[in-house]
């Protein structure tokens, strides 16, 4: 097998992907309409991966064939005269965010060598912990919150107290809230945004030291895709929201009880990411507008070297509008 797939970061093509998500889902922003804000991400998305030169398969997408007209698993995107790639889509980390004119949604894509990337199926939740690489070791999905708490401290030179906790606002985490409350650490709380959890966690620049709770199982590993190269960890384990759900993993022949890890995830560091704002977050600015321009912040992360880059990038929508059919406004 080819040890390195090519010296060309794809990382840098693929930010194209989640700035065409990104700019297109805006123009729903406050406006009220969920599938209007992920029905334009898809179609983006899945237009501007038209333009890279891979033969990539989606693994993580938007559903299986039947029950998504775009990006759904199974389906081939890029020219089709590049590497082969597994691929894991978010058009939008965060949909109702969007709709709703709030914080933290973005636009998320990553890439992997063929054959080296977890398809979760039928899988929508798992349980998860997410920190950065010098508390890599410490975590442990059936230790008690007390004591995952009380290590990720040690291991990062604080006090519990001092610990601050991304934590998903829903019914479901009511319990895991108050006992990371209890323990005197700061559940700090987000609508949505799995995949900007993680990160804020690997940022060394932001102050978040660890993702706790259930949350979606395409983000975590779209989320592996990004923490990969730095040292970070993150700890899933499939958690159905319903019975229905359990049932057609189990049907899928997919291990219910198994720990995966940022390898098991994503198990080669041949693989890339990037994330567009779609409105304004702690790690990235949203899209904004001056006269006839266009403004993203992006992420990129490339699992072999460790490299993460932020890049602003201004839009002309003019020209855009005559190069593509994507429709930007």
């Amino acid at each position: 097998m080819q040890s390195h797939l090519t010296d060309r970061n794809l990382a840098l093509d693929l930010v194209r992907v989640t700035e065409a998500a990104a700019l297109t889902s805006h123009r729903f922003y406050g406006l009220g309409d969920n599938e209007a804000v992920d029905a334009a991400a898809v179609e983006a998305m899945r237009t501007a991966f038209q333009g890279l030169h891979i033969k990539g398969t989606v693994v993580v997408g938007e559903g299986e064939k039947d029950h998504a007209p775009m990006l759904y698993i199974g389906e081939q995107v890029g020219f089709g005269d590049g590497p082969e790639l597994d691929v894991a889509v978010d058009p939008v980390d965060g949909t109702s965010v969007v709709s709703r004119g709030k914080h933290n949604a973005l636009a998320a894509a990553g890439l992997a060598l063929k054959g080296h990337m977890f398809c979760p199926g039928p899988s929508y939740y798992c349980q998860k912990i997410v920190v950065s690489k010098d508390a890599a070791n410490v975590i442990d999905l059936d230790a008690p919150v007390k004591d995952n708490l009380r290590n990720v401290a040690k291991a990062l030179g604080k006090n519990v107290g001092e610990l601050r906790v991304f934590v998903l606002d829903k019914p479901r985490h009511e319990q895991l809230i108050t006992d990371i409350r209890t323990c005197g650490a700061r559940a700090l709380m987000h609508s949505e945004g799995d995949i900007a959890g993680s990160l804020m966690v690997i940022d060394p620049f932001y102050d978040m030291d660890l993702v706790m709770g259930i949350g979606g199982t395409p983000e975590a590993v779209v989320s592996a895709c990004a923490i990969k190269g730095s040292g970070a960890q993150i700890l899933t384990r499939l958690a159905p929201q319903s019975e229905e759900e359990k049932k057609r993993i189990i049907d899928a022949g997919i291990d219910l009880d198994q720990i995966r890890t940022v390898d098991d995830l994503v198990s080669t560091d041949e693989c890339y990411f990037a994330a567009t704002g779609v409105t304004d977050g702690e790690i990235l600015d949203g899209v904004t507008y001056s006269k006839d321009l266009a403004i993203t912040s992006s992420i990129t992360t490339r699992g072999r070297t460790g490299t993460r880059r932020f890049i602003k990038t201004w839009h002309n929508l003019g020209k855009l509008a005559k190069m593509s059919n994507i429709q930007y406004r």
